[in-house]
């Protein structure tokens, strides 16, 4: 048999044996949002139980809303040591927080919750309130010597919020990677993370949503791109937010001023090869703004970051694409 036979036949094989495989689809809510998983694999290869379960492990873990937490117990001061959940993504804030020069930064709990997005009861926000809370953020005020949390003062809290649903993608990926699963798209809450193909064996197709604050639920996507063997996360200022006394108050606080971040940036997507990193950073991006932003991109192409601004210009939305970012689906 020559080369050319040897290739066509493996070709064949490869699709005979794609098409044994069925999509299989597990959806539902977890961490106050939606989840969709869909994989290629046998029909009885169902994991709706360990994805349940994997759901829960991290709750009890990084979840603030839930009271025995580990990480709510952190913030009482009931304990300081963690576990291998908490431990990965406090390092990767670490990481991600070092980098951007504390843009991203899970010590903004206090500043978070005082505006009503957080973990506990809205609070009247003055000048005073504000420095007032300052004291109590900066990344650096949070340490992780083994696997003991050390606080520079009991009132650090911390809040992973911003990055947990791009880590749980990834948990809910190495799952189903442990399971030989080799082709699969994982989308929580708009994070998404993608492994090999469609049962077409076309990429896998996402989509990038309009920032219309009407688009709370989902709804005018402003593109769709083919993403394979990448994580996307997006993180943008039109979801979660309130008007008091015509001012607009947004979610993502800017670590340094104490203030909702406030610029030209209405959304920010950023492609990566893990879910978390793209999480971070997406978020990282919005308090940055534009300008920081793309200054940041250029100064670490290390980092092997790719994305997608939407922004406004004057009262006109515009977009700016990185070179490398998934190209649009026609």
């Amino acid at each position: 048999m020559n080369k050319y036979s040897m290739l066509i036949g493996l070709m064949v094989f490869v699709a005979c044996a794609r098409e044994l495989e069925s999509p299989l689809t597990i959806s539902g809510q977890a961490q106050g949002t939606t989840y969709t998983i869909t994989y290629l694999a046998g029909a009885y290869a169902n994991y709706r139980k360990e994805v349940d379960s994997i759901f829960r492990a991290i709750d009890q873990s990084l979840s603030t809303y839930q009271e025995a937490s580990l990480i709510s117990k952190i913030n009482r001061n009931e304990t300081d040591k963690v576990d291998e959940h908490f431990t990965k993504v406090f390092q990767k804030a670490a990481e991600v927080s070092q980098q951007t020069a504390g843009a991203f930064d899970v010590t903004v709990a206090p500043l978070v919750n005082a505006y009503g997005f957080g973990f506990k009861k809205r609070e009247q926000v003055t000048p005073g309130k504000i420095d007032s809370l300052l004291t109590l953020i900066g990344y650096q005020k949070v340490q992780l010597q083994g696997n003991t949390v050390v606080k520079a003062s009991p009132g650090v809290l911390v809040d992973f919020n911003a990055i947990a649903q791009g880590y749980t993608v990834d948990v809910l990926a190495e799952f189903l990677h442990e399971k030989g699963i080799k082709d699969y798209l994982i989308e929580l809450g708009g994070e998404v993370r993608s492994k090999g193909e469609k049962q077409d064996g076309q990429a896998w197709t996402v989509g990038i949503e309009e920032p219309e604050e009407s688009n709370i639920e989902g709804g005018t996507l402003n593109r769709q791109v083919s993403l394979q063997d990448k994580a996307m996360a997006t993180s943008g200022n039109y979801k979660k937010f309130y008007i008091e006394d015509g001012k607009k108050y947004t979610h993502i606080i800017d670590p340094k001023t104490g203030t909702p971040a406030k610029n030209s940036l209405l959304s920010a997507t950023v492609v990566a090869p893990d879910c978390m990193t793209a999480d971070a950073y997406a978020t990282a991006f919005m308090v940055m703004g534009l300008d920081g932003a793309k200054a940041f991109l250029n100064s670490h192409r290390n980092l092997r970051l790719s994305v997608f601004f939407i922004y406004d210009d004057q009262g006109n939305t515009k977009t700016y694409i990185s070179q490398d970012f998934p190209s649009p689906v026609r």
